[in-house]
C-alpha cells in the first residue's frame, strides 16, 4: 500500500536512506514524503504501528523484482541428479556415493536415489528402504526427503532437496 492507501492514525517512520523519524502522525508522514517528492510506502501493516518508508515505489518494485530474478537463478530445482545403488552396495561405495549427494545438494541440485532390485532381491524390500533409511540418516545436514522411498517396478526411488 501507498500514500492515500494507508489508513491509521500514527507509525512508525523511515527515511529513503533508513534513517529512524519514530512514531509520528500518518499527515505529517505523507507531507514528509510529498516535500521529497517521494511515496509513502507501507512495509510492516501487522506491526503496531505499522511500519512506512519514504521512497519511490517504482525503484522499490525493481529493486524487488531484481532480487526475485536473481533467488531464482541460483536455485537449481530443475535440475534432477541421478544416483543409482544396488542392494549389495558396499559401505564404501555407499560412502562415496553420499558424498556425491552432498556436493550436488550443497551446489542447489535435487538428487533422486534409483535403487535397482535383481532377481530374488525383489523379496528383500525392506532391506532397500533400510539402505535408503541409511542414505537419508546421512545427507540430513543438507537435504531432506520430499517424499518417503517409491516402489515403481523393480525400483525403489528417492528424491531429496536441499536444505
Amino acid at each position: 500500500m501507498i500514500n492515500e492507501q494507508i489508513r491509521g492514525t500514527e507509525v512508525r517512520l523511515i527515511g529513503e536512506t533508513g534513517e529512524q523519524f519514530g512514531i509520528v502522525s500518518l499527515e505529517s508522514a505523507r507531507e514528509k514524503a510529498a516535500e521529497n517528492e517521494l511515496d509513502l510506502i507501507l512495509i510492516a501493516p501487522q506491526a503496531k504501528p505499522p511500519v512506512c518508508k519514504i521512497g519511490d515505489i517504482g525503484k522499490l518494485k525493481y529493486e524487488a523484482a531484481k532480487k526475485e530474478k536473481e533467488a531464482r537463478k541460483s536455485r537449481k530445482t530443475g535440475v534432477l541428479k541421478e544416483i543409482k545403488l544396488s542392494l549389495k552396495i558396499g559401505q564404501h561405495d555407499l560412502d562415496v556415493k553420499v558424498k556425491h549427494c552432498i556436493k550436488f545438494l550443497e551446489k542447489g541440485y535435487k538428487v533422486k536415489f534409483n535403487l535397482f532390485f535383481r532377481g530374488r532381491e525383489m523379496s528383500h524390500r525392506n532391506l532397500g528402504r533400510d539402505l535408503l533409511k541409511t542414505v537419508i540418516e546421512s545427507i540430513k545436514e543438507k537435504g531432506q526427503p520430499e517424499a518417503p522411498p517409491k516402489q515403481e517396478g523393480r525400483n525403489m526411488n528417492l528424491i531429496v532437496a536441499p536444505n
